[in-house]
C-alpha cells in the first residue's frame, strides 16, 4: 500500500497560490484553515495530501484547491491566446488569480489559436499533458468548422486519403474525418495538431474557415452547460476517458 505524501501546511498553501508563508501563519492563527472540521491553527503543521483534500479542507470559508495533479477543463472563448508570450487576454487570466503562481506551473495541453473556441485542457501534470500530444496515443480531436464557401463535395476522400500535404511541409497528413453537416458547416476529426491544421487543410482545397470550434477531445466532449470562459475541475477518470475514444 502507497504511503500518503505529508507537507507543511504552510508550504502546500503557498505552492497552490494562497500567499508567502506569513500570510498563511496569520490565516491560520485567525482560524481561517479547517481541516476535518477543526481549524488548524499551526501553519507549519504536516498535513496529509491526497486527492480528498478538498473535501476534507476549507481556506476561508472555502474548499481548498486541489493539490498537483489538477487537471482542469475550460471553455476557450474567442480572442483569447493560449501562449504566454503572445499579446492580449490569455486562458489564464480567466482562471483564479492564485493559480498563476500554482508551483508545478499550470500550462495548456496543446493550444487552440486566438479565433478559434470550445474545448481545452490545462493541467499541472506533466506526464497527462505528454500522453495527451503524444503522436503514438492518435488522440482524436472533433472540430465545427464554418466555412466561407460551399463545400464541394470532395473534400472528405481528400481528407481520408492519408496523402495530403499542407504547403511548406514534406510529410502527408494522416487520414481525418469530414462529416458535413450543411452547404457552409462541417465536422472535422484530426488525430493530430499541426500548426492550424484544421484552417490549412480547408485552405488547401480552396475554401476558408470563418469560425472553427473544438467540441471534443477523445472521449471526453465540451459540456453543453460550459459556458465560454468557464472553467471545471476534472476527476481522474473523467480526465482520462480522453483516451477511451
Amino acid at each position: 500500500m502507497s504511503k500518503v505524501p505529508t507537507m507543511r501546511l504552510d508550504r502546500l498553501l503557498g505552492n497552490l497560490g494562497y500567499g508567502s508563508r506569513k500570510e498563511m501563519h496569520g490565516l491560520a492563527v485567525a482560524g481561517e484553515i479547517v481541516l476535518d472540521g477543526v481549524a488548524v491553527k499551526d501553519a507549519g503543521a504536516r498535513i496529509a495530501i491526497g486527492p480528498d483534500l478538498p473535501r476534507r479542507m476549507t481556506v476561508m470559508g472555502r474548499p481548498v484547491d486541489p493539490p498537483p495533479p489538477m487537471i482542469v477543463m475550460l471553455h476557450k472563448p474567442l480572442g483569447v491566446v493560449c501562449s504566454h508570450k503572445e499579446a492580449g487576454q490569455r486562458i489564464y487570466d480567466l482562471l483564479p488569480p492564485r493559480w498563476r503562481v500554482r508551483d508545478p506551473a499550470l500550462s495548456s495541453v496543446g493550444r487552440l489559436d486566438k479565433e478559434t473556441s470550445g474545448l481545452l485542457l490545462i493541467t499541472d501534470d506533466g506526464d497527462y499533458l505528454h500522453r495527451v500530444i503524444s503522436p503514438r496515443r492518435h488522440v482524436a480531436k472533433s472540430y465545427l468548422a464554418t466555412l466561407d464557401r460551399p463545400l464541394g463535395g470532395d473534400e472528405g476522400a481528400i481528407f481520408a486519403s492519408g496523402t495530403m500535404m499542407l504547403e511548406g511541409e514534406d510529410k502527408p497528413l494522416l487520414p481525418a474525418i469530414l462529416e458535413p453537416l450543411g452547404e457552409r458547416q462541417a465536422r472535422l476529426v484530426i488525430e493530430e495538431g499541426r500548426y492550424h491544421q484544421v484552417r490549412r487543410m480547408f485552405a488547401a482545397v480552396g475554401n476558408h474557415v470563418i469560425d472553427l470550434h473544438r467540441e471534443r477531445i477523445g472521449g471526453l466532449a465540451l459540456p453543453g452547460d460550459l459556458a465560454a470562459g468557464e472553467f471545471r475541475i476534472l476527476d481522474r477518470a473523467t480526465a482520462e476517458s480522453v483516451f477511451t475514444a
